[in-house]
């Protein structure tokens, strides 16, 4: 992403300056992020598009943010973690989200892979979305308003799939998707015991690997 391309206010100033996202970068790989190209990508994301103008000053703080509809934006420690776990098993292609919400993790994998597919249940938040995809001129992203539960069994099998809200249990019909030599990055569990993991291909079915507690809004099914 060029963001000598865009408008000023993409760019930042101030609390959501160029400055301010390199010291967030500078936080993530001091806590843990090894991943160059994910750290570079955050970089350049600005994530303070992806939230509400009059949070817009916490954009680079790394801690969750409200977006409406009771979802939240990912800490990017967070959203640096999953992604960073996602590409440890490969280079995947195309890559299947599950819970656009803000757009933001989606923006982020965009700059990753070659197509990210994404699903959102609620419209509204998807047409936000969608609205700042094309302010940053990202074209390698298909999305879909429906239950996120479900995948996008048209366009299956992913390389890749990845969960921005945690189910009790991992959807049988998301497993399905996933191509044989693919892996899902997800948290799962009930609310205040949710366990991020990846899951993977092993010689007798799928290995689930437990990468870290974590804290995201449930897996709901529907739309809205």
């Amino acid at each position: 992403m060029n963001l000598s391309r865009l408008d000023p206010a993409a760019r930042g100033h101030g609390m959501t300056s160029q400055r301010a996202r390199d010291r967030l970068v500078e936080r993530l790989a001091g806590e843990g992020i090894g991943d160059r190209r994910v750290l570079e990508v955050m970089r350049q994301m600005p994530r303070h598009l992806f939230i509400d103008e009059a949070l817009a000053s916490r954009a680079y703080e790394d801690t969750a943010l409200p977006i409406g509809r009771g979802q939240t934006i990912s800490q990017p420690y967070v959203v640096a973690r999953m992604t960073e776990a996602l590409l440890a098993h490969g280079e995947p292609r195309r890559v299947l989200e599950i819970g656009t919400g803000s757009g933001y993790q989606c923006a982020v994998l965009a700059g990753l892979v070659e197509t990210v597919y994404t699903v959102e249940r609620i419209e509204e938040l998807l047409r936000a979305a969608r609205r700042r995809f094309r302010k940053l001129g990202l074209a390698n992203i298909r999305s879909r308003h429906d239950d996120g539960r479900l995948g996008w069994p048209d366009e299956a099998p992913f390389d890749a799939i990845l969960l921005t809200a945690a189910g009790a249990a991992l959807e049988p019909a998301l497993l399905d998707q996933l191509a044989p030599e693919g892996c899902l990055v997800a948290p799962v569990g009930p609310p205040g015991s949710q366990t991020l993991i990846r899951v993977s291909a092993g010689a007798d079915g799928w290995i689930s690997e437990p990468l870290a507690a974590v804290s995201f809004v449930p897996l709901l099914g529907g739309t809205g």
